[in-house]
């Protein structure tokens, strides 16, 4: 079934996404650093229904290395960006002084990386970004913190960072964006998440608990996200580092690239809201790791 989803293969930003994935010193090690605990396939979900047969019994992280994960500085500045945040679109976003400070935090902190580096360095090849890092960064600032009207009824109630990272309801129905590992944890240690159970087609795609990628199914105080899919483990900087350059190379309005990076078949999906990101995915497809 995937021959004919190989040949769609983008090699160009394969072959970059692979050098960032060597970089990623900081993402963390399935099994020492973590361990999740996959449990039961979740079954289908009418979109729009808040009703989920819950598969999985157990939380799907049985333990993460906490202290290592605060120690570690681009996953600390981001771990102070989530509370920063409204949940319901159409609510407007106050940004505070302290809020707009942790975001500068952040994105110095991810510069600093060898990830984002080499990010930039290939933006730059490509002419799609500035070689002054104070240009990338405001360019970074726009795209991941602008805020922007997503509910047409509200103020500026969303930004790109908001959406993929931290996650939103769309009039208090339905969960948007939560697409990061870092937020569902903490949000399954807080009681606000109850992961269901793992997402797969058939047995081809049937995860296993060192996978760093994952379509899961899971509730959000009480709603339901039928399909989610999130990287588990790599950085925040890999992340947006990822999503920014599969932005930054095309116009389209929702650009779907399928890449191979290291043992792993994925379509990346980014939206773009203007000159921002709307939304940003990972899909798995397969992955070799399987016997």
């Amino acid at each position: 079934m995937m021959a004919y989803r190989s040949e769609g293969v983008n090699e160009d930003i394969s072959a970059v996404l692979n050098e960032l994935w060597k970089l990623d010193t900081n993402r963390l090690r399935p099994g020492k650093d973590y361990i999740i605990s996959l449990q039961g396939r979740a079954g289908y979900v009418a979109q729009g229904s808040n009703q989920a047969r819950d598969r999985a019994r157990a939380p799907l992280f049985a333990h993460v290395d906490e202290d290592k994960l605060r120690s570690i500085e681009t996953y600390a500045h981001f771990i102070n960006l989530l509370d920063n945040y409204e949940m319901s679109t159409g609510v407007a976003e106050t940004v505070t002084s302290q809020e707009m400070m942790e975001n500068h935090l952040f994105l110095d902190a991810i510069l600093q990386t060898e990830v984002m580096k080499c990010a930039h360095r290939y933006l730059v090849r490509k002419g799609q970004a500035s070689s002054d890092t104070a240009q990338f960064k405001k360019q970074l600032f726009d795209i991941w913190f602008r805020l922007y009207h997503r509910d047409r009824s509200g103020g500026q109630d969303s930004c790109g960072f908001e959406h993929v990272f931290v996650g939103e309801t769309k009039h208090g129905k339905e969960i948007m964006g939560l697409h990061n590992w870092v937020q569902f944890y903490l949000q399954e240690k807080h009681g606000h998440v109850d992961y269901k159970g793992y997402k797969a087609r058939g047995n081809k795609d049937t995860p296993d608990e060192d996978d760093h990628v994952l379509n899961l199914q899971f509730s959000w105080k009480d709603l339901v996200k039928p399909v989610g899919s999130s990287f588990i483990g790599v950085s925040p900087e890999f992340e947006v580092a990822l999503y920014t350059l599969v932005f930054l190379m095309s116009n389209e309005k929702v650009t779907n690239v399928i890449v191979k990076v290291d043992e792993y078949l994925l379509e990346v999906v980014v939206c773009r809201y203007g000159f921002s990101i709307g939304t940003s995915y990972p899909k798995m497809l397969s992955s070799n790791n399987r016997d």
